[in-house]
């Protein structure tokens, strides 16, 4: 699978695409606003099957793109490579959180990012990935599972085979795009417990038969 990430320069977007580079089973192709940049980074995690470029060309080709970019700029960038975009599945991890002395809240917008980012896009968005951290990615995957939504069979199908690359518990279902209303606020959940135990608390799912 030939997997672009956009946002591939920042925290989490680099930690994905570094985990994937580790598996040696994908094409990897970092996106930044900056194609210096994207290429640098791409550079630096080594081996014949990553590279960098610019947003809307690592898009081109890819079978699954991973709008991996801060919050805030989100849907700017899904306006601005909406047109190279086309129809290929996008998979959008920001979560909106506003934070205070007393705690992170999520966003208090009703609908989700991914929800907001599917008006912009013709291609199909689905959601996931919002508990597994950056630095959960490091050395070895994370014992988690990995929560996907999404209304599109494909695109579901797509980001749950990525999901169950990066982690060393389940990707599981969660059911239609809807669902990353929750999944995006569950973020700011996990933040408050990582704060308050000073942990790095992830999401592990009972009662499901393996």
């Amino acid at each position: 699978m030939k997997i672009a990430i956009l946002g591939g320069t920042g925290s989490f977007g680099l930690a994905l695409a570094a985990r994937l580079v580790a598996r040696g089973e994908d094409d990897v192709v970092i996106g930044s606003r900056d194609a210096n940049r994207a290429e640098e980074a791409a550079r630096e995690l080594g081996g014949g099957r990553v590279s960098g470029s610019a947003n809307h060309n690592a898009v081109q080709g890819a079978d699954l793109v991973v709008l991996a970019v801060k919050a805030d700029a989100a849907l700017e960038t899904a306006r601005t490579i909406a047109d190279s975009l086309g129809e290929t599945p996008l998979l959008s991890v920001a979560a909106g959180l506003s934070f205070s002395k007393d705690g992170c809240r999520p966003d208090p917008d009703a609908l989700s990012i991914a929800e907001r980012v599917q008006e912009i896009v013709r291609a199909p968005v689905v959601a996931g990935l919002h508990s597994i951290a950056a630095s959960s990615l490091g050395e070895a995957p994370p014992e988690e599972d990995a929560l996907i939504c999404g209304d599109d069979a494909h695109a579901k199908g797509l980001a749950l085979e990525l999901a169950a690359k990066v982690v060393a518990g389940r990707a599981l279902d969660a059911g239609p795009l809807a669902s990353a209303r929750a999944l995006e606020g569950l973020t700011a959940v996990i933040v408050n417990l990582n704060k308050r135990y000073k942990a790095h608390a992830g999401i592990r799912i009972s009662g499901i038969a393996e």
